[in-house]
């Protein structure tokens, strides 16, 4: 095993206009740049155009850039927004659009909601374990209440930096243990 860091994706789980995933995504990445454990980089499902499962050829490129880009990480963060006591349709696809390529991997969720994404993170985690993806305990969870203004600008209360600095610190951790079996 080598000493390269390790890269890990910070996967923007909404597709929507008006979506605050952006913010929640940039600031999950500033707190982890200042860490130097790993290299972060934000991965916009919107950017891939995903075809809806099972309507495309399978050969569209969106799908092909995909594949490489979630073989390509060591690790995730999914910033995951709740619908409906669930994640949305466009996760649920990405997610769906591959499966090799998430195998013996980790992964965190931040996820925010009337009450913090609670219930979207807990689906987010049955669907990661048939991925053979290892999600860590840790889990900073944001309310649409009081961590934004006007429901639209993000503005989190200091206590997340901590959760978000303790989730990566697993993410990191597993996801170095995980690259073995790999």
């Amino acid at each position: 095993m080598t000493n390269e860091k390790l890269t890990i994706g910070i996967i923007l789980g909404s597709t929507r206009q008006g979506r605050v995933s952006p913010q929640v995504g940039e600031w999950v990445k500033e707190i982890a740049d200042t860490r130097g454990d790993a290299a972060y980089e934000i991965v916009d499902i919107a950017d891939f155009k995903l075809p809806f499962l099972g309507e495309g050829t399978g050969d569209e490129p969106g799908l092909k850039a995909w594949s490489e880009k979630i073989s390509s990480l060591d690790g995730y963060v999914f910033i995951v927004q709740e619908y409906n006591h669930s994640i949305t349709g466009a996760l649920k696809n990405a997610v769906d659009s591959a499966y090799k390529e998430w195998n013996n991997k980790a992964a965190g969720i931040v996820s925010y909601g009337s009450t913090g994404g609670a219930r979207a993170a807990e689906h987010l985690r049955g669907i990661l374990g048939e991925l053979q993806v290892a999600d860590v305990r840790t889990h900073p969870t944001l309310s649409l209440f009081t961590d934004f203004e006007n429901f639209s600008e993000f503005k989190p209360a200091e206590l997340h930096h901590e959760n978000v600095n303790g989730m990566l610190e697993q993410v990191v951790s597993w996801s170095t243990a995980l690259k073995s079996v790999r």
